[in-house]
């Protein structure tokens, strides 16, 4: 005999089902709500891949899934892990690998050996892994690198990469070994054939960035020290040969050896790498790379001139290496702003016309928007007059390039209106270090440091930026830019030693990523160096009463400068606006326990770091760069999803360290999944999360066992 239930008990019943119920569920008490019959099952949907750092060529980070949306975000549980520990005599504190995904299986680079893993993607269960033998060579770019290439003809598919030492592999997906008609003798030692000479083993090159592979022609950049300069090359992909060269510093007769205008200084040029991702169009046949400063990042007394081509965004003949076009994003840089990611390729709709553009968000904080096929302004970009410096022997560029639109997405400059007034002491105290520096706008000089003052230039962005090398990520359907970036002061100074010789100067101040402190990059060491996140350090005198010295930019281990630290930036590249910009992570524990901050209300800070975003249909998704403590007493980070049309924080999921890679999206067997790298004391990993597996009609909930807290 069954118990009569009245129509609102029915309803309230059905309603609870449709919510938490999959879909087998879901259509039954959809079915009995109606008095009609469950239909059938939607078919799973198919199986996607992500190719490269970017997931296309286009470096958009764009995937246009939602079976992860606003609605169960916070029910994304772990899938499976992946620790690196074993592949390396060290742990991999700052993995930064960002796998690609084919056909089901992933690959990535892991490690502080790199090796290179092939694994299934819906378990995490090595399939196979590589260790290329380096033969004694030593590299100037440790870790695992940023990730891998992908290369098919159709039948053929290989996995390329480049070693520690700065070797390019080219491996056959089927077996995991490496190709034998590829290179002389399983490689491609890009030490050699590089129109200059470079050290057999020492580790004066390196390279964290993947293969850009386009059509049959793989494009790899460098990140060089004293070897000369970082040359731009094109390899066959099948066969290894060099295609191309691009002299990144012109040589005698080429195009912009004339803008070095002070005579030799070209022929001794260092650096000068493409040590940043590339994006390309095949349909253009253009790869986009960007170049970075010559030595001396913060003194151009060695190079004086425009200097072509560094700090150039150069757009390459995908089969030729020739230049079509090019554009300096800054003049005679003094202030290390490296073209540090790769621009983002979407297409601009102005009125009824719509532009093939791409979008290059630089140290400086700036996004430019230009043409992809001609390299000229979306919009205005002004030649604004700027004051020199009073370094000796130094050139100083007159003007320097500011768009007109977008504006920046980030902090520029320093005025005494930025220093932090949570107190009046805080504030009288941060007005009374500034005092002893030079403050300006985003191209005042470094100057000449003195024991009684100027102690430097203070300026933001520092010298990481602003934007780093995980980039943005865009929306090719709404033309709405993302990405992270972070705001941290830096003190540009030029010192004069006893012997009359001019050498840089000056310090980044602490970040505020509470995460055990930082490596390249800045984001998780577990020798927590100095000067790149935490709470102060013992040793450290800061306080309101304690003497101010210089490069001391900090009061009770908190920055002097205004939050946000860490933000999400959401640009419309239809109008140049900026939709939104949000705080992007919890206030660190040192900030929000200060002693100096009792009794006192702040915002949400955010925290610095180097961070990559994922786009998906109707999400923004990234990590915490730092840690913070919960209410439940546990000091971890979290994923973070925002709505992509408001900024506003949807849902947040556990993450034990912080995010030190950039995380990515697939559909694999119905389900979507997210990874992301991520890293600090206790090594690196890769995280894979998913929606929970749906139960069958009539099956009872789960039930969770509750986690225990993490202790520090």
């Amino acid at each position: 005999m069954t118990t009569p239930i009245s129509r609102r008990q029915a309803l309230l019943s059905t309603a609870a089902a449709l919510a938490v119920a999959p879909w087998a569920a879901r259509a039954e008490a959809q079915a009995a709500l109606t008095g009609g019959t469950a239909a059938e099952p939607p078919k799973p949907a198919a199986d996607t891949d992500w190719i490269g750092y970017g997931n296309d060529l286009a470096s958009t980070r764009y995937a246009g899934l939602d079976q992860i949306d606003a609605s169960n975000f916070n029910n994304l549980e772990v899938a499976w892990r992946f620790k690196t520990d074993n592949f390396g005599a060290r742990k991999d504190s700052y993995f930064n690998a960002t796998p690609t995904v084919v056909k089901g299986r992933l690959y990535g680079t892991v490690g502080s050996e790199r090796y290179l893993v092939c694994m299934d993607a819906a378990t995490g269960q090595i399939i196979w892994t590589y260790r290329h033998d380096e033969k004694g060579r030593l590299g100037a770019r440790g870790g695992s690198g940023w990730g891998v290439g992908y290369w098919t003809d159709g039948t053929v598919e290989r996995i390329l990469y480049v070693t520690r030492s700065y070797q390019l592999i080219s491996i056959d997906i089927a077996t995991g070994l490496p190709d034998p008609a590829f290179g002389t003798g399983n490689e491609v030692n890009l030490r050699l054939d590089w129109d200059h000479e470079v050290d057999p083993k020492a580790p004066v090159v390196g390279l964290h960035a993947p293969p850009l592979v386009v059509r049959d022609t793989v494009v790899i950049g460098t990140a060089s020290s004293s070897t000369g300069p970082g040359y731009l090359r094109g390899f066959d992909v099948r066969t290894g040969k060099r295609k191309w060269i691009f002299h990144t510093v012109p040589k005698k007769g080429e195009f912009g050896y004339d803008t070095w205008i002070k005579p030799g200084q070209a022929e001794t040029a260092t650096n000068t790498g493409v040590w940043a991702m590339m994006s390309a169009d095949p349909e253009l046949g253009l790869v986009y790379a960007g170049v970075e400063l010559p030595q001396a990042d913060w003194m151009g007394i060695t190079r004086h001139g425009d200097a072509l081509f560094t700090e150039t965004l150069v757009a390459l003949d995908i089969e030729t290496g020739e230049r079509r076009w090019h554009f300096q994003t800054e003049h005679h840089g003094l202030w290390d702003r490296d073209i540090a990611c790769a621009p983002v390729l979407m297409d601009v709709r102005q009125g009824r016309k719509v532009i093939k553009a791409l979008a290059l968000p630089t140290k400086q904080a700036f996004l430019f928007v230009l043409d992809r096929a001609t390299g000229k302004p979306v919009w205005p970009i002004r030649e604004e007059k700027v004051a020199p410096g009073d370094v000796p022997g130094e050139y100083y560029a007159p003007t320097q390039p500011v768009p007109s639109r977008p504006p920046p997405f980030d902090h520029q400059g320093v005025t005494v209106d930025d220093v932090i007034d949570w107190t009046p002491e805080l504030k009288a105290r941060a007005l009374e270090i500034i005092g002893h520096y030079r403050l300006g706008g985003l191209y005042r000089p470094p100057t000449i440091a003195t024991p009684e003052g100027p102690w430097g230039t203070l300026m933001t962005p520092e010298n990481q930026g602003g934007a780093n090398w995980a980039g943005g990520g865009c929306d090719p359907e709404t033309g709405i830019f993302y990405l992270y970036s972070k705001t941290v002061l830096q003190n540009y100074a030029i010192k004069q030693l006893p012997n009359g010789r001019l050498v840089p100067g000056g310090s980044t101040s602490r970040g505020t990523n509470d995460n055990m402190g930082g490596a390249f990059g800045g984001s998780a060491n577990p020798g927590g160096r100095s000067g790149l996140g935490g709470p102060v350090l013992p040793n450290v005198k800061d306080g309101l009463n304690d003497p101010i010295t210089p490069d001391l930019l900090t009061i009770g281990g908190m920055p002097i400068l205004k939050p946000p630290y860490g933000r999400i930036t959401a640009l419309d590249l239809t109008h140049g606006t900026k939709l939104w910009q949000v705080a992007h992570g919890e206030t660190p524990d040192f900030i929000r326990n200060n002693p100096l901050l009792k009794g006192v209300t702040i915002p949400r800070t955010g925290q610095s770091g180097i961070l990559g975003v994922l786009v998906t249909k109707t999400l923004v998704i990234c990590g915490d760069s730092g840690q913070f403590t919960d209410e439940q007493g546990r000091k971890a980070a979290r994923l973070r999803a925002y709505d992509k049309m408001t900024g506003r924080e949807v849902g947040t999921v556990f993450l034990d360290q912080a995010q030190t890679g950039s995380p990515m999206t697939y559909m694999l067997g119905g389900r979507q999944h997210i990874v992301v790298a991520s890293g600090g004391f206790e090594g690196g990993e890769f995280i894979c999360y998913r929606l929970p597996a749906p139960r069958a009609a009539g099956a009872p909930p789960r039930v969770e066992a509750p986690r225990p807290p993490i202790t520090d």
